[in-house]
């Protein structure tokens, strides 16, 4: 599996706190499905990051883009980020498989630190077309370095206003 841009998104199925199941396979969105890997209860800099995601969630929701943020939490523990980091606005998915992280071209961590989880992916943010090919794709090795929010709502509107297409696809 790639997760080059133009190309049909790995496959994702997951769990989520609201007792449903997010599969990326029947979303329907008007622009994008806008899909949020993060790292776990243990990272602070998730917590801000998905704070600032709730924060934007009407003006991603009026531009077309459904979300949805994923991580290999248990159920337990992505509740207690979802409660205790005040998150709305989106399902929050738990449980990913270490396959299915590797499939997404996450990267992999090992717990080098009390209160880390054994083994665990580090950030990804990615764009799914409706047609459920890739447009954009971030991923970084470290909990820093992901696209900022606010910054990101911009990029969208540029995109749909001039129909910019995927780049990074030859």
């Amino acid at each position: 599996m790639n997760t080059y841009p133009g190309h049909p998104a790995p496959d994702l199925s997951v769990s989520t706190l609201d007792g449903n199941t997010f599969e990326l396979s029947k979303q329907e969105p008007e622009n994008f499905t806008m899909v949020v890997f993060y790292r776990g209860l243990h990272c602070p800099v998730c917590k801000t990051y998905l704070k600032t995601l709730t924060q934007l969630a009407d003006e991603y929701d009026k531009r077309g883009v459904k979300l949805v943020a994923v991580s290999m939490d248990t159920e337990s523990r992505a509740r207690e980020a979802q409660t205790g980091w005040e998150l709305d606005g989106f399902p929050i998915g738990y449980g990913l498989s270490e396959a299915d992280a590797r499939a997404w071209s996450l990267f992999m961590s090992d717990a080098i630190k009390e209160g880390e989880p054994s083994r665990f992916s580090e950030p990804g943010l990615f764009l799914v077309r409706p047609d459920k090919t890739l447009y954009y794709a971030a991923i970084t090795s470290m909990p820093f370095g992901r696209p900022d929010l606010e910054e990101f709502v911009k990029r969208i509107d540029f995109i749909l206003e001039k129909d910019y297409p995927a780049r990074g696809t030859a």
